[in-house]
């Protein structure tokens, strides 16, 4: 039987190019000239320190910017609140969402059987999995789910014969 999934997900080397990008714009900065600002990124985290929050927060807008330009959805990125040290020092953690969180998994497939389509949805782990006899009622779950509003980026993968 025909089916695809309904994922979400995040290349992992664009977020790694906008971490490298935001790196170079922050070394020929005028304002972040000897300053100790960094950002780090260690799996689906992108953790930012600078001196001060005005410049964690500069930075934070670099960070962003630098996502959204290599297409990564900022649905998919969730800023975490900054922490200020005594001393002024501020670090933030900027979290990579990967993969359907299972509330967002059941709203789809909730979303999808209101339509009352002939296609039956299997929520598998973090994604979202559709079957039918037919191909173009896939197609019209697609088109239905991508007219959609949903708190995450989607993706249609593996779809099959």
């Amino acid at each position: 039987m025909p089916s695809f999934d309904i994922v979400s997900q995040v290349n992992p080397m664009e977020i790694e190019n906008a971490v490298n990008q935001a790196k170079k714009e922050l070394a020929n900065r005028f304002d972040f000239k000897g300053s100790t600002a960094e950002i780090v990124l260690e799996k689906d985290e992108i953790k930012l320190s600078a001196e001060d929050q005005f410049k964690l927060r500069a930075l934070g807008e670099i960070m962003m910017t630098k996502l959204a330009k290599r297409s990564i959805s900022l649905k998919n990125v969730e800023q975490k609140d900054a922490d200020v040290s005594p001393l002024g020092h501020a670090r933030q953690v900027i979290k990579i969402k990967q993969g359907l969180e299972q509330p967002i998994a059941k709203e789809i497939a909730a979303f999808i059987r209101d339509r009352k389509l002939k296609v039956t949805t299997q929520i598998q782990g973090s994604e979202v999995r559709v079957t039918s006899k037919s191909r173009d009622e896939l197609q019209t779950v697609i088109t239905a789910v991508r007219a959609g509003e949903f708190p995450a980026a989607l993706q249609f993968v593996n779809f099959r014969e």
